[in-house]
């Protein structure tokens, strides 16, 4: 009886773990609960079968439940394990991927003139100032004070203008005209200088200190014809001026200069 019971007992057990094993397999990751009842059916199993056994040995019992225990309590850990196997895959974040670096595009040089600050004003080049016409027509000596008229003097025909300033006064063309004479050209004149207007007048400025033209150079009015001294038939400095209506026909050069916008007092 003692070998049968042993028999069936062992039966019982091997029945038991093919069955905890489809369980622990199948429910894997499931609650302990599932497991514990598992293990309860299967010591129930057990129970059974001891019950079964008539006069069996006592000492049986206490080690299919020890064993039971056991098998129990390595189930409950296998469980534990792994449900914090499970936790520690779920909890770990993943390492996200590192974005790679932008690349920097290096800018390109600008040139220098874009460097000038916004709403700097650049300054304007000044305008130049505007340069005065010359007049037409001007004095021969400006400022000069007239000595003597167009006319007679002592029984002789005074044919000019004397105007008198220190010697060495700049003598000027009063129109545009060519050089027609130079120098000690004609008696009495001393070093003079003779203008050709081109038409039909001349001017003549006599008793020079020095002349400063040559025949037919091209003059205009206040251009340097010579400076004032005391040649020829002279008592002191002074410019002797005569207008010409053709060569050798003088004419009263006051009017003339007059007519012409410069007023001489005579």
């Amino acid at each position: 009886m003692q070998g049968s019971s042993t028999e069936l007992l062992k039966a019982a057990r091997a029945k038991y773990d093919v069955v905890s094993d489809k369980i622990r397999s199948g429910l894997s990751g499931r609650s302990r609960h599932v497991v514990a009842i598992a293990a309860l059916a299967g010591i129930a199993s057990v129970g059974l079968v001891a019950a079964n056994i008539d006069n069996g040995p006592t000492e049986v019992t206490p080690v299919a439940a020890t064993s039971t225990v056991s098998r129990e309590a390595a189930a409950e850990r296998a469980d534990r394990a792994a449900r914090t196997t499970a936790k520690t895959q779920v909890a770990a974040p993943k390492a996200a991927p590192k974005a790679a670096p932008k690349a920097v595009t290096p800018k390109a040089a600008q040139p220098a003139e874009s460097k000038a600050k916004a709403g700097t004003s650049v300054p304007k080049a000044k305008a130049a100032a505007p340069v005065e016409a010359r007049p037409t027509w001007g004095s021969p000596m400006p400022g000069a004070q007239v000595t003597s008229c167009f006319g007679q003097r002592w029984g002789v025909l005074h044919a000019g203008v004397d105007l008198a300033e220190p010697a060495g006064t700049p003598i000027r063309a009063v129109g545009p005209g060519t050089v027609f004479s130079n120098g000690w050209a004609f008696s009495g004149y001393g070093i003079s200088v003779v203008v050709d207007h081109g038409d039909g007048y001349f001017t003549h400025y006599a008793h020079m200190s020095r002349d400063a033209v040559q025949v037919g150079q091209k003059v205009k009015a206040g251009d340097l014809l010579g400076y004032e001294g005391s040649t020829g038939d002279s008592t002191g400095p002074h410019l002797h001026f005569e207008v010409h209506k053709g060569m050798w026909n003088q004419i009263e050069p006051s009017a003339w200069l007059k007519a012409r916008g410069v007023p001489i007092s005579c």
